[in-house]
């Protein structure tokens, strides 16, 4: 099955995490994230991405790509001054486990 035409569901189910996480601003998200809660305009501010060249519109993608992947999650929202709802988001996920083999493989 080394082809590549087939993939096994294992193998398309962790591609998702390596798009989510081949980028190293998407780390930084996470670790800017933590245990706790932060709005995108906290990340965007905290994390200088606007120092770093990164639009709030780029922001808004690497957040939809940890989304997608299921590592993080809108926990609520919050109004901002001009009474437009800001995600406020947080890890869904800390772990991610891999299995190596199928699972009627395992013994």
């Amino acid at each position: 099955m080394c082809e590549g035409h087939d993939l096994p569901e294992r193998i398309k189910g962790i591609r998702k995490y390596i798009h989510a996480l081949h980028c190293p601003t998407r780390w930084d998200i996470i670790d800017c994230i933590g245990t706790g809660e932060r709005t995108s305009k906290e990340i965007y501010d905290n994390m200088k991405l606007g120092e770093a060249g990164i639009s709030q519109a780029g922001l808004y993608y690497h957040l939809a790509a940890l989304r997608k992947a299921g590592i993080i999650e809108v926990a609520s929202y919050r109004e901002t001054h001009g009474g437009i709802p800001e995600k406020v988001w947080k890890l869904k996920t800390t772990k991610i486990v891999i299995n190596l083999l199928e699972e009627n493989e395992v013994k």
